[in-house]
C-alpha cells in the first residue's frame, strides 16, 4: 500500500474512532434505569434520573474524506482506546405520568500521532473532537401490565465532527494540513421495553431508526441490558449496543465527507434516581 493509502486509513481509523466514543442516544431510563409499575405512575409526579454511563465499540465500516476514495475501517476495542484521549458522557430522564423526556450530551476527543507506515513512509498528526445533543419525548402505552412497559419516542439527535490533520512527507520538510468539520441533525422514532425481573433486577431494550434523508442517510440503534437497583435512589446496567450510522455531504471547497459505518461493543452505566 503507498503512502497516502496508509495515511488515509489512519485518517480514517482516527474519525471512527472519535465517533465510537459515544455516539448515539443513551439515556439511564432505556439503558440503565429500572422500570415502574403503572399503578406506581401518579397522573402527575415528576422523577428524574442522572446517569454516566460507558460504551466500548468496535467499529466495521467504510470513510471517506475530501473527496478520496472510500477507505475500509475495522477497528477493534484496542484500537479505540489507545487513541483516545477522553470522554465525558451523561443524560437526564424526566418523567410525568405517561409522559418521559430524555436529554443526552457525548463530548470527546481523540488524538493520534506516528509514522504512516513502518517504514517511515512519512508522519501524521490527528486532532478530532466530537459533540453529540439528543433530545427526545416519548409516552408509555397502557399496557396493563404490572411488569412491563413499552414505550414509544421521537426526537432529534444532532452531530458534529472536526478534524486538524498535519501529513509530513518522508524526506520533506514540508507539512500539508487539512481541518474540515460536519454537522447534522436526524429525526428519530423508537421503541423502548422495560421487563421488571424482581424487586431488583430488570431488563431494557431499546430500538430506533431515523435519518431518513434529513440529516444522514438512514441511522439505526439498537440496545439490550440486564441492570441491579441497589437502593431506591442508585442502579447499574451492563449491556451491548449497535449502532448504524450512513452520512455524506458535498462540502463547498472542501470536498465530500462519506461516513458508512456500524459501531457496536458493551455499555455500562450508572443512574443516580431522584
Amino acid at each position: 500500500m503507498g503512502a497516502f493509502g496508509h495515511s488515509a486509513r489512519a485518517i480514517a481509523v482516527a474519525l471512527a474512532a472519535i465517533l465510537a466514543a459515544g455516539a448515539a442516544r443513551a439515556a439511564d431510563r432505556p439503558y440503565g434505569g429500572a422500570p415502574q409499575p403503572d399503578t406506581a405512575r401518579p397522573a402527575s409526579d415528576w422523577r428524574f434520573q442522572a446517569t454516566f454511563y460507558g460504551w466500548l465499540t468496535a467499529i466495521d465500516g467504510d470513510v471517506g474524506v475530501r473527496n478520496r476514495p472510500m477507505t475500509p475501517v475495522d477497528a477493534s476495542l484496542s484500537d479505540v482506546l489507545e487513541n483516545l484521549d477522553g470522554a465525558v458522557m451523561g443524560s437526564f430522564l424526566a418523567e410525568n405520568g405517561q409522559w418521559l423526556f430524555l436529554g443526552d450530551l457525548v463530548l470527546a476527543r481523540l488524538s493520534h500521532d506516528g509514522q504512516i507506515d513502518p517504514h517511515g513512509g512519512g508522519s501524521l498528526d490527528a486532532e478530532l473532537s466530537q459533540t453529540i445533543a439528543t433530545g427526545a419525548i416519548g409516552h408509555w402505552l397502557p399496557l396493563g401490565a404490572s411488569d412491563l412497559d413499552l414505550g414509544i419516542t421521537a426526537g432529534l439527535r444532532y452531530v458534529r465532527i472536526s478534524a486538524d490533520v498535519a501529513l509530513s512527507p518522508a524526506g520533506s520538510p514540508l507539512v500539508g494540513s487539512a481541518s474540515q468539520t460536519e454537522q447534522w441533525i436526524d429525526p428519530t422514532v423508537g421503541l423502548v421495553l422495560q421487563w421488571a425481573i424482581d424487586d431488583r433486577w430488570f431488563l431494557n431494550a431499546v430500538a430506533d431508526i431515523g435519518g431518513f434523508g434529513v440529516g444522514s442517510k438512514l441511522s439505526s440503534n439498537g440496545y439490550v441490558g440486564l441492570g441491579y437497583r441497589w437502593t431506591p435512589s442508585l442502579s447499574t446496567a451492563i449491556g451491548y449496543r449497535y449502532l448504524y450510522e450512513d452520512y455524506e455531504a458535498a462540502g463547498i471547497g472542501t470536498g465530500s465527507f462519506r461516513y458508512d459505518t456500524a459501531m457496536h461493543g458493551p455499555t455500562f452505566s450508572l443512574g443516580w434516581h431522584f
